[in-house]
């Protein structure tokens, strides 16, 4: 099963497809973010969606800090093979780090980008700071 999965994606040089994760009843794309095999298996498997850090060089979880996990419940695949739809019911509604609903909540007008749609809830309540001095965001 995961044999044919797996071999009809064109993945880049880096083992990694594009996701574009929608909200499964309004169709409004909520995010952007990449898979490696491994987090298309863990989606498959749980149902849960998984993705690929490319800054952190890391698997991750969906929700795994914030509590706001996304259910997937269909994934599409383009014509090319190279880019993934993800349907999905986002807890909490919230799906951007900085608290929006959506990362994609500015939009280019009159010379500039305006952010168009609130915060729901404040990125600092939503992680917590580590003895680092890191916010770790999912």
């Amino acid at each position: 099963m995961f044999d044919t999965l797996l071999n009809a994606i064109k993945w880049d040089d880096k083992g990694l497809v594009c996701a574009v994760v929608q909200d499964r009843h309004t169709q409004r794309v909520l995010m952007v973010a990449w898979m490696n095999a491994e987090a298309l298996r863990q989606t498959v498997s749980t149902g849960l969606a998984h993705y690929y850090s490319r800054s952190r060089q890391q698997q991750w979880m969906k929700g795994e800090q914030s509590g706001h996990t996304q259910k997937v419940y269909e994934m599409r695949l383009d014509c090319d093979g190279d880019a993934l739809v993800l349907l999905v019911e986002q807890s909490g509604g919230i799906a951007c780090h900085t608290g929006h609903a959506s990362c994609f909540y500015r939009v280019y007008h009159d010379g500039d980008w305006q952010s168009t749609d609130p915060v729901i809830k404040n990125e600092n309540e939503i992680y917590t700071r580590p003895a680092n001095g890191h916010t770790h965001t999912d």
